[in-house]
């Protein structure tokens, strides 16, 4: 479990981070979300021993965290930093030599990772050869190729088409199903709702919200519902209060004062026909985005 408390950072008189702390749990997708300069990729490098923090504290599993336990993780970094001229599989098996691999070992860690990101075609490919999206994709197998521990990856899925997203996606449930702590930025707000078992957003270099993904929707939730329902609706606008927002016959999208009105409602609906169905609408993640960084 990798641990941020208290971490404050600023150049000159601009403070760029003020007491930023979270977790990122083992065997969990953490998204970090946050709008250009808000702090991600400061944060991120801080936890990697990058930069050096003002203040504040960056532990593994209640330790502070030594070069020695940065080798165990993994960092694909917002710009790209591959050798271009490198043919793409020997590039990543050098990555894993690194890391102290035997080059057979390497090789086969490398080709087999590269496969499953969709580029076992390209291992003999140079680096600058690839599109955009390729390259991307050979950036994540060096974070991954020697199967760290700690995986932190700033904008991941930048620049990949769907079917590139949806393969980068299932690798990283696969490393997390396997108990390693991913932590990744993203301004696809999309692809980290649907992603991520928890969720931290910073704005300003602040900690704005941070919780697990139904705790954050609980929290911030309107009183809103939906009915679905084979009668009419109509009398649903004249319903004491009740704030109608969407309405098509048998379908309405309503707010309730309290949670009385809308059990009321239910119960009225179930009286002149059947209800298909009536349930609480979540926010989106973009939608707690908006309210919390105002």
């Amino acid at each position: 479990m990798l641990h941020l408390s208290g971490v404050t950072k600023s150049y000159g008189d601009r403070r760029v981070l003020d007491d930023v702390g979270f977790t990122v749990g083992d065997g969990r997708l953490t998204g970090f979300v946050g709008g250009n300069g808000a702090g991600k990729t400061t944060t991120m490098r801080i936890a990697l021993g990058v930069l050096a923090a003002d203040a504040g504290t960056v532990t593994l599993d209640g330790t502070p965290v030594t070069s020695e336990d940065r080798r165990r993780f993994g960092y694909m970094p917002e710009e790209r930093g591959l050798y271009p001229k490198m043919k793409v599989g020997e590039h990543i098996a050098y990555l894993a030599r690194l890391h102290g691999y035997s080059k057979a070992d390497a090789t086969a860690k490398a080709e087999t990772l590269l496969d499953r990101l969709g580029l076992g075609e390209r291992l003999g490919d140079t680096v600058e050869t690839l599109s955009l999206g390729n390259q991307q994709r050979a950036q994540i197998a060096a974070a991954l190729v020697h199967e760290p521990e700690i995986l932190i990856l700033d904008e991941p899925f930048s620049g990949l088409d769907p079917l590139a997203v949806e393969v980068v996606a299932g690798v990283l449930q696969e490393r997390a199903a396997a108990g390693v702590a991913v932590l990744f930025s993203s301004h696809q707000l999309d692809v980290v709702e649907r992603l991520c078992d928890d969720l931290v957003i910073i704005a300003a270099g602040t900690i704005r919200a941070a919780g697990t993904r139904q705790s954050l929707r609980d929290q911030y939730a309107s009183p809103r519902y939906e009915i679905v329902t084979s009668g009419d609706l109509g009398w649903l606008r004249d319903e004491p209060g009740v704030e109608v927002v969407e309405f098509a016959g048998g379908q309405a999208v309503f707010d309730a004062a309290e949670p009385d009105v809308a059990r009321r409602v239910l119960t009225r609906a179930v009286a002149g026909g059947d209800v298909d169905s009536f349930a609480p609408q979540h926010p989106s993640l973009a939608q707690i985005f908006r309210e919390v960084i105002r």
